[in-house]
């Protein structure tokens, strides 16, 4: 022992450091190598059914491309047919030309009818409040519901076209039609068979407006029925967020 002792002293202390964090070195190397076993059968096993997978929905793809593209060719050869497609393809330009009129995406003008709405602006009539004494959006829906029952064909507000997704709503001190913020004076503009002012008076509930709004508020309304009434085309979206076709439609 008295022998070793000056030896190990001889040993310079960099050779001991050295061989220590070579030793340490390689414990860290032996268990990432242990670590990474697992890991890498893992990867090697998961391999096979994902490139099965990808080849799977490779092929799908492959398949809707020759369908789309067979699509293109039948459709390409209908259109360049005989005289029978010719008079299919002018018949369903009709039904979309007829689609669209109905649905409010093209101007229309005719015989009809412009009715002026506007605040009152006389005194408070005894037992009406201050708000009563302005158009409010329930005003408007009561004006166009009656026109519609009264026969109209078109319906614009302040040039803004009444379709099927048109919400009148009263927002501050403005109404919101479509998406345009009106003031008044609102112009309610109609288009529809000669008489429809006839009409529209004759329908019980436009006969309760005028009692209840204009009589018994004192809001203003006065009829135009020019020569020509024009209506503007709906300028507004009309795709369906929430609405589906009815199954077996």
């Amino acid at each position: 022992m008295s022998a070793l002792a000056p030896r190990i002293r001889a040993i310079p202390s960099w050779q001991i450091t050295l061989g220590a964090a070579l030793l340490v070195l390689g414990f860290l190397i032996a268990t990432q190598f242990r670590a990474e076993e697992p890991r890498v059968r893992y990867t090697t096993l998961e391999r096979g059914p994902l490139v099965a997978t990808a080849l799977e929905l490779q092929a799908g793809q492959e398949a809707l491309k020759a369908r789309i593209l067979a699509l293109n060719e039948a459709i390409t050869t209908e259109l360049s047919g005989g005289e029978g497609d010719a008079t299919l393809i002018a018949q369903l330009t009709d039904e979309h030309e007829d689609a669209r009129l109905a649905a409010g995406l093209i101007a229309v003008e005719g015989p009809g009818l412009v009715l002026q709405i506007e605040d009152a602006d006389g005194p408070l009539p005894p037992g009406v409040g201050e708000a009563d004494l302005r158009v409010s959006g329930r005003d408007i829906r009561t004006v166009v519901d009656q026109l519609w029952l009264a026969g109209a064909e078109a319906v614009a507000v302040n040039g803004e076209r009444i379709v099927g997704p048109t919400a009148v709503l009263e927002i501050g001190g403005s109404i919101l039609v479509n998406s345009a913020y009106l003031t008044p004076p609102y112009q309610v503009a109609a288009i529809g068979e000669p008489g429809l002012y006839d009409r529209l008076t004759s329908e019980p509930g436009f006969a309760r407006f005028l009692t209840d709004r204009a009589a018994g508020a004192g809001i203003r309304l006065s009829v135009a029925e020019p020569g020509t009434v024009h209506v503007p085309a709906y300028a507004g979206s009309v795709v369906l967020r929430y609405g589906r076709p009815e199954e077996g439609a």
